[in-house]
Formats: C-alpha cells, sequence, structure tokens
C-alpha cells in the first residue's frame, strides 16, 4: 500500500449555531467564536487550502450508544423543541452544560466529524488530521452532560475504530487542562486503550475536584496501568515542564504500548493566557507535541477540539497544530528549557505509581514523594463579596488583552518561511531514483571549489583525494541548508568522521552557534567542543579511549540486538531531553563505522530529532546499506517511518548506564530532570 499522505480538516460551521441563551457566568466563555475564530486564524496562515476538506456528517443513534447510555440519549434529543425555560431546567441538572435547541445537532455533527476523520485515516486518505467541533466531548460520561460536554467524542471514535477496525491498542492523549474524567470512567477498566491526561488539579482545588483525578489512579482490573493522570499542583506550567511530561512518563509508555492510532483530546485552554489553565505555554510547543506524537502508530494521528477559552491564544496554538501535521518545519520553542519543582515531583510520583504496570520503568529507582512542595497547600483566597467580581471581570479583561498583545508579537516573531524543497542530496550511490520524491539532486562542487571554500576549515582533517572528494557533495548540501534553501539533506560519505568534522567547522564559521552533532558508530576525529558551539552525542558500542564525557561531549555506549530495537528508552529519556535542552540551529546526525544500532533505531533518531532546529538536519551516512539510505530518506522526506519489530524495553545494565550520565549532566541539561531526590530541589 502507497504511504498515506495529507492532513484532513473537518469544520462545519453548523456547530457554531450551539449557544448560552441565558446568563451563567460558568458557561459564558464556551462561546460559537472559538470555532470560527480558529479557522479564520488557519485561512490567514492559508492552511485551510493546504489540507483535505473531509464534510462533517451526523454521529448516528448507533454511533452514540456505543457510549452513552439509552436515557442519555433521549433526554438531549426531547430539548430540540423546548423552549428557553424548558432548556434552562434540564441544563440545570448537570454541571456546568447548557442546551440550546440546536445543541443535540451540533453534538450530533461533532460525533460524526470525529468519525469521518477517524474513517479518512483509517483508511489511508489522509495520513492525519483535525476536526474543529462544538460542544466538546471528554467532560460526559455514559449517563450525564458534564463541562460543556454533551457526547463524549473521542470515547465514541475508539469504541468505533475498535469495532470497525478491530483494532487493539488505542492511545488517547488529552492535553486539556481539565481532567477528562468522562473518557477515564469510559475506560478505566479496558486495556485496549491508554489515556493519558495532564490537567491543573492543585491538590484537588480545581474542578472537577476529583480523588480520582491524582496520579494514583491508573485503572481498574484489566485497565490497571492503562490510565495515566499527570496532575499540575501549580499555575504558570510551561513549555519545558509540557515537554518533560511528553519524555519522561507519556511518550516511553506509548512506545512500550504501540498504539495502532493515536488521538488527541486536543484543548488549547493548557495555553498561555488562558482564564481556565492559568499555564503559560505558548502555541509553538503544540507543534512539537503534536510532532512527537506523530512518530507513533505509523502517523496515524486524529486531533479532536476540546477546551480553549482565549481566542487568541487558542487560533494560533489550532494553527501550530496543523502546521505540525501537514510537516511543516516547526519554530523553535521558546523560554528556559527546564521543567519547574512542581512538575517534576508530579511526573516522580506518576512514574513511581506505574511502576508496577509498565516494563521500562522496570529498573527505574522511583519513588513517591509524599511532601509536596508545601506553598501550594495554602488555603486558596475565596472571593466572598460579590462587589468585587465586576473588578475582577475588568482586571480579566486587561488580562487578556496583554496577551492578546504579546501573542501578536510572538508569533510574528516565529513564523518563518517554509524553504521551498525539503530534502537534497546528490547524484552518488544514493542516486536519485532510490530516495522518495521530493528530492532535489544538487550538483557537488568540484574539487576546487572545496579547497576554495573550506581549506583553512579542513587541512588537519583531510589526509586523502577520496575523503576531498566527498566532501564536494556535503558541502554542496551543508551550504544549501545553510542558506535555507532546502530544508535538510542526506549524502553517503566513505569517511563519516572527516566529513563531521569539516562540516561542524563550517557550520560554526557560517555562524551558527549551537550544532549538535549524533553520530553513530566509531569517531575517528573528535572535534573539539570547548567552545560550547558544538554538542557531541556518540552512540558507540564501547567507549573510546579518551573521551570521557564532559558537558558538550556525550558518549552513550549501547548496542543493540539485532532484531530487538530498545534504543527508543535512549532517545525519549537521554537524547531527546539533553537536544531540547542545547536548542540547536542545526543538526548533524551521521552514521560511521562500526555503528551499533539497528536501522529502526536510527530511522527514530532522525524523525524525533526533526522537530528541533527548524528541521535544518544534515544526515551523512557512511554505510552503503540500501535500506538505511532509503529509510534516512523517507524521514527527512518527512513520511512516517513504520518501525519493524516491537520496541522492547531495556535491560538493567542499560537503564543503569543512561541513570550515570542523567546523574553526571542534568545539572547542566535541565531537561533530564524527572526526580526530586537527585539533588535539584537546592536549587
Amino acid at each position: 500500500m502507497a504511504m498515506a499522505s495529507g492532513t484532513a480538516l473537518i469544520y462545519d460551521e453548523e456547530m457554531t449555531s450551539h449557544k448560552l441563551l441565558w446568563d451563567d457566568p460558568i458557561c459564558d466563555i464556551e462561546v460559537p467564536e472559538r470555532l470560527s475564530a480558529s479557522y479564520e486564524q488557519l485561512q490567514f496562515y492559508h492552511l485551510v487550502e493546504r489540507c483535505v476538506h473531509v464534510p462533517a456528517r451526523e454521529g448516528t443513534e448507533e454511533e452514540i450508544l456505543l457510549v452513552h447510555s439509552s436515557e442519555h440519549l433521549e433526554i438531549a434529543k426531547s430539548t430540540q423543541t423546548m423552549d428557553e425555560e424548558e432548556l434552562k431546567r434540564v441544563s440545570g441538572n448537570y454541571d456546568a452544560f447548557f442546551f440550546h435547541p440546536n445543541t443535540y445537532r451540533c453534538a450530533r455533527l461533532a460525533v460524526g466529524a470525529t468519525l469521518q476523520l477517524v474513517d479518512s485515516v483509517m483508511l489511508g486518505k489522509v495520513c492525519n488530521g483535525m476536526a474543529l467541533v462544538r460542544p466538546p466531548g471528554h467532560h460526559s460520561q455514559r449517563n450525564a452532560a458534564n463541562g460543556f460536554c454533551l457526547f463524549n467524542n473521542v470515547a465514541i471514535a475508539a469504541e468505533y475504530a475498535k469495532l470497525k477496525y478491530s483494532l487493539q491498542r488505542i492511545l488517547i492523549v488529552d492535553w486539556d487542562v481539565h481532567h477528562g474524567q468522562g473518557t477515564q470512567y469510559i475506560f478505566e477498566e479496558d486495556p485496549s486503550v491508554l489515556y493519558f491526561s495532564w490537567h491543573r488539579y492543585e491538590h484537588q482545588e480545581f474542578w472537577p475536584s476529583l480523588k480520582e483525578s491524582d496520579y494514583d489512579a491508573v485503572g481498574l482490573g484489566k485497565g490497571k496501568g492503562y490510565n495515566i493522570n499527570l496532575p499540575w499542583n501549580k499555575v504558570g506550567m510551561g513549555n519545558s515542564d509540557y515537554l518533560a511530561a511528553f519524555f519522561h512518563v507519556l511518550l516511553p509508555m506509548a512506545f512500550e504500548f504501540d498504539p495502532e492510532l493515536v488521538l488527541v483530546s486536543s484543548g488549547y485552554d493548557s495555553g498561555i493566557g488562558d482564564p481556565e489553565g492559568q499555564m503559560n505555554a505558548t502555541p509553538e510547543v503544540f507543534a512539537h507535541l503534536t510532532h512527537l506524537l506523530m512518530q507513533l502508530a505509523n502517523g496515524k494521528l486524529c486531533v479532536i477540539l476540546e477546551g480553549g477559552y482565549h481566542l487568541k491564544s487558542l487560533s494560533e496554538s489550532v494553527c501550530m497544530t496543523v502546521k505540525a501535521l501537514l510537516r511543516d518545519p516547526i519554530p523553535q520553542v521558546t523560554g528556559e528549557m527546564a521543567p519547574s519543582l512542581s512538575a517534576i515531583e508530579s511526573i516522580q510520583n506518576v512514574r513511581a505509581a506505574h511502576k508496577p504496570y509498565w516494563k521500562w520503568l522496570m529498573y527505574e529507582d522511583t519513588s513517591f514523594l509524599h511532601n509536596l512542595s508545601t506553598e501550594s497547600h495554602l488555603p486558596k483566597k475565596t472571593n466572598t463579596n460579590p462587589s468585587t467580581d465586576h473588578e475582577d471581570k475588568i482586571t480579566n479583561n486587561n488580562e487578556a488583552a496583554k496577551i492578546e498583545r504579546f501573542l501578536e508579537l510572538h508569533m510574528r516573531n516565529i513564523l518563518f518561511p517554509v524553504p521551498p524543497i525539503r530534502t537534497a542530496t546528490t547524484q552518488s550511490k544514493a542516486s536519485a531514483y532510490l530516495l522518495p520524491a521530493p528530492v532535489c539532486v544538487v550538483k557537488e562542487m568540484d574539487k576546487n571549489e572545496v579547497e576554495a571554500l573550506a581549506s583553512d576549515f579542513y587541512a588537519d582533517l583531510v589526509k586523502e583525494d577520496k575523503t576531498l572528494h566527498s566532501l564536494g557533495s556535503m558541502l554542496a548540501i551543508l551550504d544549501k541548508i545553510l542558506k535555507k534553501e532546502v530544508c535538510n539533506g542526506i549524502t553517503d560519505s566513505p569517511t563519516a568522521s572527516a566529513s563531521v568534522g569539516v562540516a561542524l567547522r563550517y557550520s560554526v564559521h557560517f555562524g551558527f552557534q549551537r550544532v549538535l552533532c549524533v553520530f553513530v558508530g566509531d569517531m575517528q576525529i573528535v572535534p573539539n567542543t570547548q567552545d560550547g558551539k558544538v554538542l557531541v552525542i556518540n552512540i558507540c558500542e564501547k567507549e573510546q579511549s579518551g573521551t570521557m564525557s564532559s558537558k558538550h561531549f556525550i558518549s552513550l555506549n549501547w548496542k543493540e540486538d539485532a532484531d530487538r530495537s530498545d534504543f527508543f528508552s535512549a532517545v525519549l529519556g537521554f537524547i531527546l531531553p539533553v537536544a531540547y535542552s542545547y536548542q540547536p540551529d542545526l543538526i548533524v546526525i551521521a552514521v560511521g563505522p562500526n555503528r551499533s544500532i539497528g536501522i529502526s533505531g536510527i530511522s527514530l533518531l532522525f524523525g524525533l530529532l526533526q522537530g528541533l532546529a527548524e528541521s535544518r538536519i544534515l544526515a551523512v551516512i557512511e554505510d552503503t546499506d540500501l535500506n538505511l539510505i532509503q529509510n534516512v530518506a523517507k524521514a527527512l522526506a518527512g513520511a512516517s517511518v513504520s518501525h519493524s519489530g516491537a520496541y522492547v524495553p531495556p535491560t538493567q545494565e542499560k537503564v543503569h548506564k543512561i541513570k550515570i550520565l542523567k546523574d553526571r549532566l542534568q545539572q547542566d541539561w535541565k531537561m533530564l530532570q524527572c526526580s526530586v531526590k537527585d539533588g535539584i530541589s537546592s536549587n
């Protein structure tokens, strides 16, 4: 079957007709403009015309009954003919919900749109997609509307996909700022659905204020271990907290689970400026989270809108998500790359709670933290004086306007033109017919050009002519990447070490301040990393003499068995956190002699690291294995790389290896931090 490509976008203006008809200060933020503003922003960035338009349809009663009771369906149905008084009375039976005469129809469209997206992805008509729907779904339960939600769109989609496509493993990622307790209740005994939710919790002070939203709610019966709750006990969580949660909790579980489909309950109230979440994550982080999830399930990813109540923050975040789905280069994530103490505490507790259920955690030393940071236990100030409500509204409006201005500037700073061509190569052994399109073939430099361009960089590195010749190919491609004429490129080189040495020097000379080099195999020439402009991670079978790991030269000794891929744990738990801490402007990934990692491990490295450095990656391959070259080229061109064979958890010895490196380096590269006992709390 050919690789599915394309991104579906589902939007139906009719879903804006559901609206609040009376005065209710709790519900008045769930406005129709949430959809229309998001869609307009997608149009503004010309993203709509790049997506595959898929029409919404109404979900059938049969589909709704996959999750909900017939009583619940009948009540919802009966509201279509009610007058305002009756609607108000029925709405009053639920926690934070409102009915409008058209709510039932909108909710059915929301269900149907979600299922249309699942069908498009599962039938290979598109690779992934987003459904902009209202009302949202993740709070609604079998028998009740709750928290703006009438039918649980994502839960229905999971049951539908299991039934129609015989799926056995579905991952639901809920990054809305509220706990999707509805989804949790529906699947808590079901091991075929792995449900992950992070949410503002503040030690049960924040709505829905349930004991079962805490980290120790891990599922019931057969579903134990398949319900992951990550409670945020403070507001103000930012980009690095969200990424740390992915690296140290969600992604390793997801890789071990190996889902066949990923559904996102995509609430953007976890973004900056939202009155509900009060978090600090900026829109581009959602592109990174999306990109990371695209490495699972062969890229089968369905993103379904949930919350999000600051219209500017919501609509920019929706656009960032769609840009990532379209495989555009992703902007660098902003802010200091260090998770907060409160986030690390929550991450540590989730890992400890799930240790009995997950093999990748088996040898990790996890322990619970019960004396969580005390300042968050101070009693909340409750507002008992109604006359100050009005003042609150005014300050909130000023705050919202301030965030609006901030985002205007922020988005202007981080959007960048997409290079016209994604991947470059030269006419060499890995000739164009092997590679998937969209590959641009560039002319390699001849010997004189190379000497003119680079003689001062390589005199000591290049001893013979054949190396000089291979530099012509590498430099031609690197030059195009540095000038932003192409996004990334692939070159084969008989002497990877020398080529990489030249590439690193040339990039720094060109003006790049931070170049990350990941070298798989034995490095014969160890580059100078003294000035911090180059960070080398060398993945090799055994430590090379005289290369003790330091801040900017990290030796990671790892040998994969031929048929088992355990490298994912090193990539997620170590390489990605270091790379995100460093925030490189350019990445060089090289495969040299004696590689100790299989093709699927190498492809994974390419797939995941593309979220960094605005996808500027130079691949240097010494190995002439055509399968390897094809896989790397596919990953660079943006195809989802299917991994061969299941991911297996690492051995005790390997877990220990990573732990030693983490202990030594986590003060330098703070995204490595995932537990408090490692002396972080003293900072």
